[in-house]
């Protein structure tokens, strides 16, 4: 199976390109969606039995043109048709919901200080890791440095799409150009319209396509503790509504809906806020207008530009390490009344 050519020991991770695509748009989509797409037939399920990974390097042009089609795993921020059919502009055949006992959902990577901390990610899973904690919407929140978003200890949740060979080219454009990454397959089952995620999933799998990133060897940075960052609201958003669209089952909905987003509660993080967008936002944005010029008819971006990317985010992360959180309070976390009652005497700090 795919998983096992993974790293077990750290998360799988995406570059730059992904991350920024969940802020900007990069190309048009269609003005209306359809709500319900068909599921794959039974005999293309059964024909992924038999695919093998991709190569990345390949010739998109062969293929593209032809009736040959992916069934790619889709998650987060993919599960909404705002992302997914607007932003991204995919147009998807078929969907069918699934759940990947190999997987784990996690939000350790990195995304932009004060304005999207982190972003979903996948890695593998423990499987002898119960969900007994899982939150329900009815639970109240206590305070705690638990944010919940770790509590799900089930098997990856999402919707596999089938796309043509064109729109999984465009899909490896807008997670990053390919840099870095490498196509697997992975072992989904279907979801029958369960309202509780199966411990052990006993439905007939089939096999689908996702890019990882390798973690040995990756350039991307990596924050000290990956359980610390929240999410944003407006991040969150996209995946509760792509999980209400797809009527996700009911358990997986109730963590989603559990995870508490960062907020910024201070007048210093929303001024550390505004001076990093100006500083960085117009790096990261001319980092898309350069990828979308230089990439190939693959989707892969050139090796200066990919080293470019990565040297600006990590340069984002060290600014905001050695000089941003010292001066303006934390861009990962929500900070606490009580904490922000210590403002002034951090001030004081550095005059």
């Amino acid at each position: 199976m795919a998983a096992a050519n993974l790293n077990s020991s750290e998360p799988t991770s995406c570059s730059l390109r992904s991350r920024l695509n969940n802020l900007f748009s990069t190309r048009t989509g269609p003005k209306t969606y359809k709500t319900s797409l068909p599921p794959p037939s039974e005999k293309r399920l059964q024909a992924s039995r038999h695919e093998a990974p991709f190569d990345l390097n390949f010739d998109a042009k062969h293929v593209s043109g032809g009736e040959k089609t992916v069934l790619y795993l889709a998650y987060g921020s993919n599960l909404c048709h705002e992302t997914f059919q607007g932003k991204r502009g995919i147009r998807p055949l078929s969907q069918i919901n699934v759940v990947v006992p190999s997987l784990r959902l996690t939000f350790d990577l990195p995304g932009i200080p004060y304005l999207e901390p982190c972003f979903s990610n996948s890695g593998l899973r423990n499987r002898g890791q119960r969900n007994d904690n899982a939150p329900s919407r009815k639970e109240p929140l206590l305070v705690t440095t638990d944010y919940h978003k770790d509590r799900w200890k089930k098997g990856l949740v999402g919707v596999v799409y089938e796309v043509t060979m064109a729109d999984y080219t465009h899909i490896i454009a807008t997670e990053g150009g390919g840099t870095g990454y490498k196509d697997v397959l992975v072992d989904c089952y279907p979801l029958h319209d369960e309202h509780v995620v199966p411990e052990e999933p006993t439905s007939q799998p089939f096999r689908a396509h996702t890019l990882f990133a390798p973690a040995q060897g990756t350039s991307f940075p990596r924050r000290p503790d990956p359980s610390y960052a929240q999410p944003s609201a407006r991040y969150l958003k996209l995946i509760t509504n792509g999980a209400e669209e797809h009527s996700l089952p009911q358990d997986y909905k109730d963590y989603l809906y559990s995870i508490r987003p960062f907020t910024i509660t201070t007048r210093r993080q929303r001024l550390g806020q505004i001076i990093f967008s100006s500083i960085w936002m117009p790096l990261f944005l001319l980092i898309i207008t350069l990828q979308e010029v230089f990439q190939d008819e693959n989707g892969k971006s050139p090796g200066w530009l990919a080293a470019f990317a990565n040297a600006i985010m990590k340069g984002a992360w060290i600014s905001y390490d050695g000089l941003f959180k010292k001066l303006f309070g934390d861009g990962e976390r929500t900070i606490e009344e009580e904490e922000d009652d210590d403002d002034e005497e951090k001030q004081r700090l550095f005059k």
